[in-house]
């Protein structure tokens, strides 16, 4: 059985925007794409559009309740030390609950898929849970690959059950600065998908290639500096690739970028959470002109302010334009289409999500703009990018189902558990040792 949706414009991504468009799904897949006039109107929704679901390349659903915490911290040491005594406080129910909220915030965002850092595993349940499709990377820590595999093993297997077709495990060696080489290629010999952190600031570069600068001070939190940049180290040792994704990459210089090009990574560009760190602008209009697989990623409320994937694709346009002095170095339609098909190529995904095309999953997202400053409409995609926001979401689809409906979740049941392991986060008792920070 089949089911038809339609709107005053549908966006393919894959192909030109389409007035009075419809979607028909069938099977939990995108059956046709084309008008109304020709698919039927199904269900109808005025004053809105409809878009692929966003693909999130790069977040951490387990820091949902982490906002402002060690917000304008300068120093490194101090804002490491908080979120070890902080995520010391709580247990594996609470970081579930946590992940919970996250994943529905980023289903009420119209997001339909996430690449998930997860220290816990609780991620993997929470996707499951809710409907969320999701490659969930555990992240490992350190510079003995023995323990640090049995870590990865116990989290797995803790999470096991989760774990499909739709939701499916991968590693993250957090970054070379907090993770051994050798852990790198124990990790790369898993054979599943990978998320690093490269590149992130200039104190981390610095670090990497003298072992001094602000983080000189921070050795014993960090492995020995090996005298070069993360991408040049990763590339030496074949550890870049396209199962790689590295989030943020925002201090590279041209031969970087090209490695990144010539080995496929993909890369999550995350502005926000650059900003807020005060990490700097990435290169994004020089990773494009060079061919990286480069997509969108909230990162978290630990460093972004949200989940809010209309937010991101905003700061992604405004970010670009800034850093190139040009209006027209991005589009809105070109933000929309990293935020959905390139977020889909970082993770090797493209050829079953990302756009809206015959034969692929029915992950889709319908946003009204009803009542905004953008009707009558002029730009579907424009509009959309600049005028939408969580609110505006009338319903996100996974496989052709409805996961998210406006005013159908139960928010409150949500937040409460969230809240409630946020307030033993801000408590102050002795904090019970943790087996690696994330940085």
């Amino acid at each position: 059985m089949n089911r038809v949706l339609s709107a005053e414009w549908v966006l393919p991504i894959e192909g030109p925007p389409i007035e009075a468009g419809a979607v028909v799904i069938e099977d939990g897949r995108i059956a046709a794409v084309g008008t109304a006039g020709d698919l039927g109107e199904g269900t109808r929704y005025d004053d809105a559009v409809i878009v692929p679901g966003f693909v999130n390349a790069h977040s951490h659903l387990e820091y949902a309740v982490y906002g402002g915490f060690g917000d304008g911290l300068g120093d490194f040491a101090q804002w490491i030390a908080l979120h070890i005594q902080r995520k010391a406080r709580i247990g594996w129910d609470e970081y579930v609950d946590v992940a919970k909220l996250g994943a529905a915030q980023c289903l009420a965002s119209g997001v339909t898929t996430v690449g998930d850092c997860s220290y816990s595993g609780a991620t993997a349940v929470a996707c499951a849970e809710l409907g969320l499709r999701a490659t969930v990377y555990l992240e490992v820590f350190g510079s003995d690959s023995a323990q640090a595999l049995e870590h990865f093993a116990a989290i797995r297997d803790r999470a096991a059950d989760a774990f499909s077709t739709r939701v499916r495990p991968g590693v993250s060696p957090h970054a070379p600065y907090s993770v051994s080489i050798e852990l790198y290629d124990a990790c790369a010999d898993l054979g599943l998908p990978i998320a690093t952190h490269i590149s992130e600031s200039p104190a981390e570069v610095a670090y990497l290639l003298t072992g001094a600068g602000a983080w000189g001070g921070y050795k014993d939190l960090l492995v020995a500096p090996p005298g070069k940049t993360g991408t040049h180290l990763l590339a030496e040792h074949d550890l870049l690739g396209p199962n790689v994704v590295a989030a943020h990459c925002v201090v590279l210089d041209e031969d970087e970028i090209g490695l990144l090009a010539s080995t496929n990574t993909g890369v999550a560009h995350c502005p926000r959470s650059n900003a807020a760190l005060g990490c700097g602008v990435a290169p994004l209009a020089e990773l494009r002109a060079a061919g990286v697989r480069v997509g969108v990623g909230t990162d978290s409320p630990a460093s972004a302010p949200s989940f809010d994937f209309f937010e991101e694709l905003r700061s992604v346009v405004l970010s670009a334009r800034a850093r190139a002095a040009r209006p027209d170095v991005l589009s809105a339609c070109e933000a929309l289409e990293l935020g959905t098909l390139g977020s889909a190529r970082a993770l090797g995904l493209d050829g079953e999500i990302g756009s809206l095309v015959q034969g692929k999953r029915a992950d889709l997202a319908i946003v009204s703009l009803e009542g905004s400053s953008y009707l009558p409409w002029e730009d579907p995609a424009g509009a959309l990018v600049f005028g939408g926001s969580p609110d505006r979401v009338i319903a996100t689809y996974v496989d052709g189902e409805a996961r998210y409906e406006k005013g159908g979740m139960d928010w409150q049941e949500l937040t409460a558990a969230a809240h409630s392991a946020r307030r033993a986060m801000l408590a102050q008792p002795a904090a019970r040792p943790v087996a690696a920070p994330r940085a």
